[in-house]
């Protein structure tokens, strides 16, 4: 059975003279799943699932709204402090965090991540292990030095990561397990385009998309001649992915099977390669990113993160008002800006 861990994420983003976008925002999700929303403009967090508007009262709602409110104006600050130091003036800039959890509920495993990112590419990074930052360029070496002197934001970032975050994970699947915890087994197809074409492996209408497809010989998984897809979304919330294998000829044919693996699901669903079995079409063409474009959007339009720049990072800010990462503080009544000036 093929389980893949459950995940909690905060992916926040500052964006700096982009037309017509909100100057920060930020998205909750659990297992991939947005459960929440705000931005600068509406100003309000937002549940985004039936059952997250039941999970939480209206005073946790509107404290949670006001430490959005206190995030949005450290992170529109702390893209001013980095712009000198990459020495820029102006220009479309991004500045990014992610941050949470993964939690595997057949081990207890617990794995967590707190990243940075500017422009598309990482700024600083935890090494939780090591209890420090890595900074990937010399620009955040002032930033790794002045957040690992702080000892009391290192405990609380740890406190975070390693308690507070798989507890929140674990209470969300509970309140919406309803549809987190569900699964729908996929119709699984084999297609060719023509005769010399890579035989695809295609299984659709699955949840949740944490699956495996692969191709195994005699019982075997195989690498070789093999090309995977990505899981992509269909428009009813269900998945899809493919798997492409290429034959050295069709005599070839024996003994190869497509497997497809469900978390969740203890059976594995396989299709034993046949020449019966397969579909051909020369007009058809197997799903793509590119191709499915548009769903993609559709579906992931609150994690707009992704249109401005691919990279998740992240900035942090006081967990006692947010019961969110925390942020360094030099004032315990106001927050200064996260990223110290460069000296």
């Amino acid at each position: 059975m093929y389980v893949s861990p459950h995940s909690l994420k905060f992916f926040d983003t500052a964006p700096s003279q982009v037309p017509n976008f909100p100057e920060f925002v930020t998205v909750f999700m659990i297992d991939d799943v947005q459960v929440t929303y705000f931005d600068s403009n509406i100003k309000v967090n937002l549940p985004k699932q039936n059952w997250m508007k039941e999970a939480k009262d209206l005073q946790d709602w509107e404290k949670e709204t006001g430490a959005l409110l206190a995030a949005q104006q450290t992170f529109i600050t702390d893209i001013e402090v980095l712009k000198p130091r990459f020495n820029q003036t102006e220009g479309l800039h991004v500045y990014q965090r992610m941050c949470g959890c993964e939690w595997d509920d057949e081990t207890g495993e617990v794995k967590s991540y707190y990243q940075f990112g500017y422009d598309g590419e990482d700024f600083i990074n935890l090494d939780q292990k090591q209890e420090s930052w890595v900074a990937p360029k010399q620009k955040a070496v002032v930033t790794k030095h002045s957040w690992e002197n702080d000892t009391d934001f290192m405990s609380g970032t740890k406190t975070y990561l390693v308690e507070i975050c798989p507890e929140w994970l674990k209470k969300y699947l509970e309140y919406g397990k309803s549809s987190l915890i569900r699964t729908e087994s996929p119709s699984v197809s084999l297609l060719q385009k023509s005769s010399s074409s890579p035989i695809s492996c295609h299984a659709t209408g699955f949840y949740p998309n944490r699956a495996e497809l692969l191709w195994r010989k005699d019982g075997e998984e195989i690498h070789e001649g093999v090309e995977k897809g990505q899981i992509l979304p269909n428009n009813d919330g269900t998945f899809q992915m493919s798997v492409d294998l290429q034959l050295p000829s069709e005599e070839e044919m024996q003994g190869y099977e497509c497997v497809f693996q469900l978390s969740g699901v203890k059976d594995d669903f396989t299709t034993r390669l046949e020449k019966t079995k397969i579909s051909t079409n020369e007009g058809w063409k197997p799903p793509t990113e590119s191709s499915n474009q548009m769903v993609i959007i559709g579906v992931a339009v609150a994690v707009v993160i992704a249109i401005v720049c691919a990279l998740v990072a992240f900035i942090l800010f006081k967990r006692r008002n947010a019961k969110r990462p925390p942020s360094p503080v030099e004032n315990k009544e106001v927050e200064q800006q996260m990223l110290p000036e460069q000296k």
